[in-house]
């Protein structure tokens, strides 16, 4: 049943990413009857019925058979992932609002400010290059629409056979489409994904394919399904785990993790809190640069966890995980990222954060809020596209404080 799921999937691969992006599976289909009429017929020839023939047919039955519950089986997996409609427009933000206590509007220098005509017009995407942006969606208080506590896009680069991941900085002061400067993370609390990716797309000329959304509960569950995850970790980062599950009733004793710093397993509750430290005073030193850094670390464990998996295995995680995912990805074009998913897991990983040490000044606004604003508007959209598209390597410098 795996070789037959191969072949169909194998299949589905072909179509360039063009098709991907339309949903649209290509022709190609071939006449291979031969078309012949000349030939004769023996009328009195009698056919000797081979003894192999019913053997033959009925082992051919059982092959489709299994084959044939297979396929029903994989595509009822894919039923299970919460694929919502591909929105073209963002939502208008006329009607939309935001906590006041949480919004950071105010007057910034001159020099930091993003002015209408600097929008990039065009935006920059290759036809074998696959951008997804990843949203970590923090919505413990139930909104419509949450904070969003992570932004990294996820980039398959087929032309240099890389996996890149570029963290957003959750403080970047940016344009955001209808509304105006602000927090990058503003946006998702405005019109959700497709809001934020109208904003990333406009003020950094990156053309976005699709995107996907975990909130931390799901997250949570995510490592718990995984059967947890094994990171490398200093003694402070692990004494920040024991110290946020014992003062937030997650563990009944202040010093949950007995491991000695290096390679230590965490379960999903404690993953979380490790991709959220930003550091604590007298905890654990780090700040939102570092924060960022150890999201990118959670992920890249994930795929190397990963990279000697069957596609059985893969096919069984997409059916344990789907119902935890939200994204405007197709069921046709998560088949081709499943058909692919163990090419896609050999590549390297390289990585990338905006803004980079040198293109940034911390700003503060009218109401007191502390921002980052980007110096260069063109070297950062430069640096991006570069490293995307150019497999330029960038340096991320995540000791910035």
């Amino acid at each position: 049943m795996q070789n037959k799921q191969k072949i169909c999937l194998y299949c589905v691969f072909m179509a360039d990413k063009k098709d991907f992006r339309q949903n649209n599976i290509p022709d190609g289909y071939t006449d291979i009857s031969s078309g012949r009429t000349d030939h004769k017929v023996n009328k009195n020839r009698t056919k000797k019925k081979s003894p192999f023939k019913n053997i033959f047919i009925s082992l051919l039955s059982v092959v489709f058979l299994v084959a044939g519950i297979g396929m029903v089986y994989y595509y009822s997996i894919l039923n299970s992932v919460n694929v919502v409609a591909e929105t073209t427009n963002p939502p208008s933000v006329s009607d939309a609002s935001i906590d006041s206590s949480d919004s950071v509007l105010g007057t910034v220098s001159a020099s930091s400010e993003y002015h209408s005509e600097m929008i990039h017009s065009g935006l920059t995407n290759d036809s074998n290059v696959l951008n997804i942006l990843l949203i970590g969606e923090d919505n413990r208080h139930e909104a419509e629409h949450g904070r969003t506590d992570t932004m990294i896009v996820l980039t398959i680069d087929n032309n240099n056979k890389e996996l890149k991941l570029t963290s957003f900085m959750r403080d970047l002061w940016v344009n955001i489409p209808d509304f105006g400067m602000e927090r990058i993370n503003v946006a998702y609390t405005l019109g959700g994904a497709p809001r934020t990716v109208a904003t990333i797309e406009s003020n950094f000329g990156i053309d976005i394919d699709r995107y996907a959304i975990v909130d931390f509960s799901s997250f949570t569950k995510i490592i718990d399904v995984l059967g947890g995850i094994d990171i490398e970790l200093t003694d402070e980062e692990i004494d920040y785990i024991n110290w946020q599950t014992w003062k937030n009733n997650q563990a009944d004793t202040r010093y949950e993790i007995q491991s000695a710093p290096g390679i230590v397993h965490l379960k999903g509750r404690q993953a979380l809190w490790h991709a959220r430290n930003r550091g604590q005073d007298g905890i654990c030193s780090g700040s939102d640069f570092t924060r960022t850094q150890r999201q990118r670390n959670v992920l890249k464990t994930l795929m190397e966890d990963f990279r000697d998996a069957s596609l059985t295995q893969i096919i069984s995680i997409v059916n344990e995980v789907g119902p935890l995912i939200t994204t405007d990805l197709s069921y046709y074009e998560i088949t081709v990222l499943v058909a692919n998913a163990l090419t896609y897991l050999k590549y390297d990983v390289s990585e990338f954060r905006l803004p980079s040490d040198d293109n940034f000044s911390d700003v503060t606004t009218s109401g007191g809020a502390r921002v980052l604003a980007v110096n260069d508007w063109g070297k950062a959209r430069g640096d991006l596209l570069d490293f995307v598209f150019n497999d330029q390597p960038l340096s991320t410098d995540t000791d910035s404080e």
